[in-house]
């Protein structure tokens, strides 16, 4: 079950406000779909990001893949502990295993995510 206190985005991202924060990380299903990960490209503290736009890319033992960001905004703080494991993503993707954190530019963007519950119909959906 994904957790109720996030929003998700229809690429698979999750992202859990606190204020004008939002930290941002890959759901279980698209850790689970991409496999062992074994490399995060990370993005650069003040790197300015769009909503729907790559934010880092992940390179597991299966595929590349890009965390798409589900807001727009700066980057103020990234997850360093990936560089040196980017395992972590696959044992606590909602938990130690968060990508960035952003400084919002608007914050209306976040009326455009799923809640776990539409979240988990979408994945039915994509599922038929």
């Amino acid at each position: 079950m994904n957790p109720e206190n996030l929003k998700y985005h229809k690429e698979h991202t999750w992202v859990k406000v606190s204020g004008k924060r939002a930290t941002i990380g890959i759901t279980d299903h698209a850790q689970e779909a991409l496999g062992d990960i074994v490399y995060i490209d990370l993005p650069d503290a003040d790197t300015p990001v769009e909503a729907n736009s790559e934010l880092a890319e992940i390179e597991s033992t299966k595929a590349t893949s890009s965390v798409i960001s589900p807001v727009g905004g700066t980057v103020i703080e990234v997850n360093e502990e990936l560089a040196e494991s980017p395992e972590i993503i696959n044992e606590e993707p909602y938990g130690k295993g968060w990508v960035a954190v952003l400084e919002m530019d608007d914050e209306s963007e976040l009326d455009e995510l799923m809640d776990s519950t539409e979240y988990e119909r979408y994945l039915e959906e994509e599922a038929k």
